[in-house]
């Protein structure tokens, strides 16, 4: 089985037509999907897509483009939210410096407020970062000697030294479409080097869609031509990336119950 660690089935592309987005995935064997939080405050609109499914999943946080709006929201009110039985993951959080849509001293306080609630739920944190290399490699080592929190650099596209950064750090390191893209030659030699206990594959649907979907709405299901693409960078067989990433999630993503999906053990 695969997992999409990381896509949003509450955005309008989706609507009317969830049930047959899931069931395509099903076809593609990506049995497990993480819907993630953009807004806090439109969470139950995310938690009712997580609701509606078994098989999906969901987190709550602030996007970084929308942290200037939802300044201020404390860390004990996500940690509340996070309480709910689908809600497995803090975030999205974290600087995005290439759009720039909220000020950036609005993001970095968001960023360590969702670090908090992380800390205090001991969900992992899902990391945007765009951009903000050096920023962001300066936060996570700072607040991660205040105290340790797991976290998942989701849809990874910058610079080697943020995932090395990221993996000395003890994060995860989760790659999108954007692995499959004709210039991410550079991305791949990176992806070949990520300990393989660390790597986990996304979507961000609906964006990204992997070659040859590239250009054209992206969903969970094609989740399964990044993990062809992941496996090809790394020399191995499509099944051992799909055990290994799933394994990955797993033990990052500890509030999923294992005993209510099919799990296969790595090779």
């Amino acid at each position: 089985m695969l997992v999409d660690s990381h896509c949003h089935l509450d955005f309008p592309d989706f609507e009317g037509e969830r049930p047959d987005l899931v069931a395509r995935a099903h076809e593609a064997g990506v049995d497990l999907m993480v819907t993630i939080c953009t807004h806090i405050r439109k969470f139950d609109r995310v938690v009712a897509v997580a609701e509606e499914f078994p098989e999906v999943y969901c987190s709550v946080g602030t996007h970084p483009h929308n942290a200037g709006e939802e300044r201020g929201i404390p860390a004990d009110e996500i940690v509340r939210m996070a309480a709910h039985p689908k809600v497995v993951a803090i975030g999205e959080a974290g600087l995005d410096y290439f759009y720039d849509k909220a000020p950036r001293d609005a993001q970095a306080e968001g960023l360590r407020t969702h670090i908090e609630a992380a800390r205090q739920t001991g969900l992992p944190l899902v990391i945007h970062s765009r951009d903000a290399d050096e920023d962001m490699a300066e936060i996570l080592r700072d607040e991660m000697g205040k105290g340790a929190f797991a976290a998942l650099l989701h849809c990874f596209s910058s610079g080697r030294e943020l995932a090395m950064t990221g993996i000395e750090l003890g994060l995860y390191v989760s790659f999108s479409g954007i692995l499959t893209f004709k210039r991410s030659e550079e991305l791949r030699e990176i992806a070949r080097d990520i300990p393989a206990d660390r790597l986990l594959v996304e979507t961000d649907a609906p964006y990204l869609a992997p070659q040859p979907r590239r250009g054209k709405r992206n969903e969970p299901a094609y989740t399964a031509m990044t993990a062809a693409v992941l496996a090809e960078t790394r020399g191995v067989s499509e099944e051992e990336i799909a055990a290994q990433t799933t394994d990955n999630f797993f033990r990052l993503f500890k509030k999923v119950p294992k005993t209510l999906h099919k799990v296969e053990e790595p090779l």
